[in-house]
């Protein structure tokens, strides 16, 4: 049988190797192409461009078998109509428009997707839902986002009866997090996992294939158990 081709956003980042220094790259951590290998998958990573329309998005996507929308910057908050808050980190452009088409046409052709930290949050701006910008001011604590290029970690609980609980169980005791944002509105989907917070940290689309994100980093963890379900979903016939 033939693996399955997974396509995963990537970031533009100054980067710098041996005498080149702050050359402008597509990268992506690591650990997102070796969850995929792992589980049986071929990754391939998609660059975000500024004309990454729906229209150039739909010619990408049905060369693919499924995607994998991966962490990063904030999204625009005028994206969803709201007034940018001071925290917000710089806009990426690029990375909005491409990423909000793939939400939008992966949707539409059904093509299974697993959204990752940001990647749940441009799903939701993507089907007209809103972030909460500066989670801390919201659950009073600094938990998901303890200190600078630190992950946290805490327990999530899934929602019986949905598929992310049927992947992960009732709980996942330590989800690697960083994150300063939330989603707050998701139309659409359904909430299927929660912080002891309040936080939403995962939603899915009960009538797709597979259409799941969560707000933590498993890419980061040792359960590889999203990835394997998101490659299975993305198999072929």
């Amino acid at each position: 049988m033939r693996r399955p081709v997974i396509g995963i956003t990537t970031y533009v980042e100054p980067a710098t190797r041996g005498a080149w220094v702050d050359v402008p790259s597509a990268l992506l951590p690591h650990a997102y192409v070796r969850k995929v290998e792992e589980a049986g998958g071929i990754a391939v990573l998609i660059p975000p461009r500024h004309d990454g329309d729906e229209e150039l998005v739909r010619e990408l996507l049905v060369r693919l078998d499924g995607v994998i929308i991966a962490g990063g910057v904030d999204v625009a908050p005028e994206l969803y109509a709201a007034e940018r808050h001071p925290s917000v980190q710089s806009s990426r452009p690029d990375r909005d428009t491409t990423e909000l088409a793939i939400a939008t046409v992966t949707r539409e052709l059904d093509l299974p997707v697993l959204g990752i930290c940001r990647g749940m949050q441009v799903m939701a701006v993507a089907a007209g839902g809103s972030l909460v910008q500066h989670l801390p001011e919201y659950v009073g604590h600094d938990e998901h986002s303890p200190a600078p290029a630190t992950y946290g970690a805490h327990p999530v609980d899934t929602v019986a009866g949905t598929r992310t609980a049927d992947i992960l169980g009732p709980r996942v005791d330590d989800a690697p997090s960083y994150h300063h944002q939330s989603v707050a509105d998701h139309p659409g989907y359904v909430a299927s996992a929660w912080a002891s917070d309040g936080t939403l940290e995962g939603m899915e689309d009960p009538a797709a294939r597979f259409r799941l994100a969560v707000q933590w980093h498993p890419e980061h963890g040792s359960d590889p158990r999203l990835f394997e379900a998101l490659v299975a979903a993305a198999a072929p016939a």
